[in-house]
């Protein structure tokens, strides 16, 4: 038996690395994968930006049947414009809790999995553990995608997929999917004084932020409801407004940046095309005086939901690790979706810490939550060693 690092210690030093998803990931992946060849791994490293983001794949155990992937993100929210009481990438330790930026979301799952992976390195397995760290996860599961093409290549993919993200433990079998939507209202140009004689770009968006909300109305009093989850529907959100140059200028252009975050039922893209139908009497009238006006859609970004059965396999085992009868849903998205819908890989969520201690100052996982989380994978490698299933 070898001697390894906690996962405290572990997670002290992924703090020290300010992964915000603007800068780069490259030296905390290479801290990863360094850890991960000393323990034996086999480690694969994909890089983006001219290397200065990563993701990381790595297994441990027997290279041709399918393990079970515990699958986390690497970079972290800014700290901008927060007030933090202690150094955001430093872990400091007091009365239980570990404070420090990605504590909770989601660097002490990825702690506790490279501690994990360590104890896995000193069994025999039957089933192989597999670990996968992506980039960009926060601006929408933007990095995971180069991991997942090359999954897809693979000659034997993961079985199953622990999804680390905060759930305090509990097993959650779904998320929303989440579509952003960039739309452009075009108008035209002209001094304020002739207003009426243009089309104000700004006017078209707002009517079209009117015919969101409408929409939105209607889907939280006759949509499909899921009650599992605390907003029980599909909803749409405006959060970027932009346009107009001067007062005294009709402005031409505005752009409205808006999301649709749906349960699995419902489709997104019928969705739009419930929006587009709705504003389409705007556009014909803004066209009367204008030929070229128009709101035209973007999807600048759309990851899928997850809905996994409560009687899947991966459901029934997680159970068996956490000791937990407890099943939820979750607000926040995951790649988890995406594992599912592009590869065919059941997901599930389950890790330390709770959402709500996270993208906010001083964010905190606790020592206990820690704890539960490396008793979990404990059990998890007893099970890889004497075969899941």
């Amino acid at each position: 038996m070898t001697d390894h690092p906690t996962t405290l210690s572990i997670l002290r030093d992924l703090i020290g690395f300010p992964t915000v998803s603007r800068d780069p990931n490259r030296d905390l992946i290479d801290y990863c994968a360094s850890y991960l060849k000393s323990i034996g791994a086999s480690v694969d490293i994909i890089t983006a930006e001219a290397g200065r983001k990563a993701n990381l794949y790595a297994t441990i155990g027997p290279q041709d049947v399918p393990g079970v992937m515990l699958s986390g993100h690497t970079d972290v929210v800014p700290v901008d414009g927060q007030a933090w009481s202690k150094p955001p990438f430093e872990a400091v330790v007091e009365d239980g809790r570990v404070y420090g930026r990605g504590t909770a979301d989601m660097k002490g799952f990825v702690a506790s999995a490279l501690f994990c992976a360590s104890k896995a390195a000193d069994r025999q397995l039957t089933t192989p553990l597999h670990l996968a760290l992506s980039h960009d996860e926060e601006i929408g599961c933007v990095g995971v995608h180069s991991l997942i093409d090359m999954l897809a290549d693979a000659p034997v993919k993961p079985a199953m997929c622990i999804v680390g993200e905060p759930t305090s433990m509990a097993i959650a079998t779904g998320h929303k999917g989440k579509t952003a939507i960039e739309a452009m209202c075009i108008g035209s140009a002209a001094h304020s004084a002739l207003a009426p004689q243009a089309v104000n770009a700004i006017h078209l968006a707002c009517d079209l932020i009117s015919q969101i909300r409408h929409l939105q109305d209607d889907i939280a009093v006759n949509g499909t409801q899921d009650t599992a989850y605390d907003i029980p529907y599909t909803t749409l959100h405006a959060g970027l407004v932009t346009g107009g140059v001067a007062l005294n200028i009709v402005p031409d252009h505005a752009v409205v940046t808006f999301e649709i975050r749906n349960l699995t039922t419902d489709n997104p893209d019928k969705i739009l095309d419930r929006l587009r139908s709705a504003i389409a009497p705007v556009i014909a009238a803004a066209r009367q005086r204008v030929p070229h006006a128009d709101i035209a859609f973007n999807v600048i970004n759309a990851y899928p939901g997850l809905d996994t059965p409560l009687d899947d396999a991966l459901v029934e085992m997680l159970a068996g690790l956490t000791g937990s009868d407890q099943r939820i849903k979750v607000a926040f998205g995951t790649e988890g979706g995406l594992f599912l819908q592009k590869l065919s890989i059941p997901a599930v969520v389950c890790g330390p810490g709770s959402m709500a201690q996270g993208h906010k100052a001083d964010e905190f996982v606790t020592l206990a939550q820690l704890d539960a989380c490396d008793a979990m994978l404990a059990a998890l490698v007893d099970r890889l060693e004497h075969g899941v299933g």
